[in-house]
């Protein structure tokens, strides 16, 4: 709320709307109030109970767009659009602190002992790194915008908040494994040995390239035919913007993985300093490439970051002082799946390049091929690895349960 006055400093060319500023204010409100009593929903995800934080989350959700689909449709006044969001954010949380306070009594104890100074010490040290994370990942993920709107256009913020809306579901759809699989991984960290996190990590790295992979192509193929069908040719990026975008997309989902471990090891101390270097590497890049390129140089500092410091810093920590493993072996399979996916995204985009129809039929074959050809490949690429084989043991398991609950199987005689 302190740097509203300063707004004009960090647009290049200030719209006139009204009420601008009242507006950020109200952006801000939210965004401070999704923080309280959200250190309870932590405890129900340490749990392993995600799907009742899950379940308030998504029907909060889907309350928040209904009334907002309602308030544009019927008033459209977008301050009351605001306003609605805020209270459905702090009444998500104030649904899920009632539910914490129910599941563990012992919230509402006041007699407790105090922390020792050992474990006390240990959670402010590992609080103040992540703290250096947090704010390393906001300068890196949430500064284009501002960089855009300063050294670029504000009309260019406008195009690339398209754009950003689809990568940035993505990303919150795919972490769900992640989000799912946190609290196992950390009872795996603490009570398993080093070559049984390895392989779970193996397994769990598997299935989010393929997920990142198979996206990641789909991106490719059909970002600039989706944006023209749903908002229009005005709003979309030159293809080479679009290759960068997908590039960063692919980059930042193949360091999931190795961030769950790592969170879940608590080495956050380990790497604390590589966010603020990540932070400011972004930042001088893509300033400097943005006078010479524009949105395209705003783009490339972010994949410039990335690579220089998180691709090797992230997965050298959770090997040196997580695996305890030689960082080539990770690198090694880390440059196949790379491989791998620039030859999926070049054989899938000239695939789509031969469809020339109407952009409606154009669309939807551009699609079922991207469905069918990268997940074809990647099958017949990997159906001897031990996580494909993993997955697809997984997946027959459950269709035969499925089967059986429906009463599909037939009794042999």
């Amino acid at each position: 709320i302190s740097i509203t006055p300063l707004l004009p400093i960090f647009i290049k060319e200030m719209p006139n709307v009204k009420n601008i500023y009242f507006i950020y204010i109200l952006f801000v409100i939210n965004t401070s109030i999704s923080y309280y009593f959200s250190y309870k929903r932590n405890l129900i995800i340490a749990d392993q109970k995600i799907y009742i934080y899950t379940l308030f989350k998504y029907l909060f959700y889907f309350v928040l767009n209904v009334l907002q689909i309602f308030i544009l449709i019927l008033t459209k006044n977008y301050i009351l659009y605001l306003i609605i969001q805020i209270i459905c954010t702090f009444l998500e949380n104030l649904s899920i602190s009632i539910r914490a306070n129910r599941m563990y009594p012992y919230l509402k104890d006041k007699n407790v002992d105090k922390l020792d100074v050992k474990t006390k010490n240990e959670i402010v040290k590992n609080t103040k790194a992540m703290m250096m994370h947090k704010i390393g990942a906001t300068v890196v993920n949430g500064t284009d915008n501002i960089l855009l709107s300063k050294f670029v256009s504000l009309i260019s913020v406008g195009l690339y908040s398209n754009y950003y809306l689809i990568t940035s579901s993505l990303h919150k759809i795919l972490s769900q494994v992640y989000s799912s699989a946190l609290a196992i991984i950390c009872n795996l960290c603490v009570s398993n040995n080093i070559d049984t996190q390895y392989k779970v990590f193996k397994k769990i790295d598997f299935l989010g390239y393929w997920l990142y992979s198979f996206s990641s192509v789909c991106l490719l193929c059909l970002f600039n035919p989706f944006i023209n069908l749903w908002v229009g040719k005005e709003y979309i990026f030159n293809f080479n913007i679009v290759i960068i975008l997908v590039i960063n997309y692919y980059i930042f989902g193949m360091r999931k993985a190795v961030l769950a471990f790592r969170e879940a090891s608590g080495l956050f101390y380990k790497d604390r300093w590589k966010a603020i270097i990540e932070a400011i590497v972004n930042l001088v890049t893509s300033i400097l490439l943005a006078f010479k390129f524009g949105t395209f140089g705003v783009f490339l500092g972010t994949l410039i970051s990335s690579v220089t410091v998180c691709v090797w810093v992230e997965p050298y920590v959770l090997f040196k002082y997580g695996f305890k493993m030689n960082l080539w072996k990770y690198f090694k399979q880390y440059f196949k799946y790379l491989f791998v996916t620039v030859i999926l995204g070049v054989i899938t985009y000239f695939i789509c390049s031969m469809v020339c129809f109407n952009v409606y039929i154009s669309f939807l074959i551009k699609l079922i091929i991207c469905i069918i050809v990268p997940n074809l490949l990647l099958i017949l690429i990997f159906y001897r690895t031990d996580e494909f084989k993993y997955y697809f043991d997984l997946i027959k398991k459950i269709l035969s349960k499925i089967t059986k609950k429906c009463g599909l199987t037939k009794k042999v005689v």
